[in-house]
């Protein structure tokens, strides 16, 4: 692990003139090669430093795209060095702002709900995102830029990505024509290689999680992303994610991992192609139905991602490609070569199929009866 956020405030970037904090401590810590990116929800582009003896110059607000709503009176007006702007959104987890930086470059803080009164697991799962989003290593992901996640009011930093999500294109101007659908499954594809080949699973890939940026699109918001390996724990229980882009396993309280990923990535490129999920819409718990029973409807998608998007929404985990192999597949333009069929059936469908039996047996048991 790069950098070690438990231990209090990280920076993987080198310091800059006028970025100094309070206390007289300035950023010096200096990047990787190739720098950490991660996600936080919204971002901003790289920052550059004034030339020498200049004056910060605030970079103008992105065009056609203000805060969406000005800060509360209970809202902070800074945050260590980078003064708040306004909110772009808000979860359980926290407040998302849109802010500046010492140079006056826009970028994006996430501020931890709660703050000194947030709760341990809280921190910690705030401790895991800021972890999880420094490790990934990819173009195709927004990077994060700063953290302070031992303070009484935790935040993570992130670049501020111009651009509309994939949720709100399709949703303003339909699903997208087949060029820059290519385009959008390969960037996204290549995000999630990135994702995993760092040892984190995402958990919540889905069309409002991916941005359209001027350099193309970007995966964003780590908030419930897992570390794998041996000696990694769940941070919560029961499912997590958004219904109509969770894999089977993830609503059966399986074992998740990067196939869940992997198959929110093609749940995600049917929206993009047809403007709706491949499950449908609707109350969270038909949906989740829908996923773990009936096959995917993936509309009007044609060509090789069709029948990619069908190797990914296979309801087996064992059975989906990996991200590195959808990669591979998009730039060869063929599909990968199939994975031999999983002989195991998992524990869900186990489970499906002995209440199916139960039921069963219970109403051949009461006819019988009454």
């Amino acid at each position: 692990m790069p950098n070690d956020t438990s231990r209090g405030r990280t920076n993987p970037h080198p310091s800059r003139p006028g970025s100094g904090r309070p206390g007289g401590q300035a950023r010096a810590a200096q990047p990787r090669q190739g720098g950490p990116h991660g996600g936080a929800k919204a971002h901003a582009g790289q920052a550059h430093s004034p030339r020498q003896g200049a004056a910060p110059r605030p970079s103008p607000l992105p065009r056609g795209r203000r805060p969406e709503a000005p800060l509360g009176p209970d809202d902070p007006r800074r945050l260590g060095g980078y003064t708040l702007l306004g909110r772009l959104g808000e979860g359980g987890q926290g407040v998302v702002y849109l802010g500046r930086d010492a140079d006056g470059d826009l970028v994006t803080v996430k501020l931890l709900r709660g703050g000194v009164a947030a709760g341990q697991r809280a921190r910690s799962r705030f401790v895991k995102e800021a972890d999880a989003a420094q490790q990934v290593a990819g173009r195709h992901t927004a990077r994060v830029l700063d953290a302070d996640v031992t303070g009484d009011r935790p935040y993570i930093v992130s670049e501020f990505v111009e651009g509309p999500s994939l949720q709100h294109v399709v949703e303003d101007r339909g699903p997208l024509p087949p060029p820059r659908l290519r385009k959008l499954a390969l960037r996204t594809a290549g995000a999630l290689a990135a994702i995993h080949r760092a040892g984190i699973v995402h958990r919540d890939f889905k069309p409002g999680n991916v941005l359209l940026g001027p350099d193309g699109a970007k995966v964003i918001d780590f908030g419930i992303a897992r570390t794998t390996g041996a000696d990694a724990t769940p941070m919560t229980t029961g499912p997590v994610g958004t219904p109509a882009y969770m894999a089977p396993e993830q609503i059966e309280d399986e074992p998740v991992g990067p196939p869940a990923d992997v198959f929110a990535w093609a749940a995600t490129m049917v929206f993009a192609a047809t403007g709706r999920p491949p499950f449908g819409t609707g109350p969270s718990a038909a949906v989740m139905r829908r996923v773990t029973s009936r096959r995917p409807d993936l509309g009007e998608l044609e060509g090789p991602l069709r029948e990619l998007a069908a190797r990914c929404l296979d309801k087996n985990p064992a059975a989906r490609p990996t991200a590195r192999q959808l990669v591979r597949a998009l730039r060869d333009g063929q599909a990968p070569a199939p994975k031999p069929r999983p002989k195991r059936i998992p524990r869900y469908r186990w489970r499906m199929m002995i209440a199916l039996a139960l039921v069963v047996s219970a109403g051949f048991t009461l006819g019988i009866l009454f």
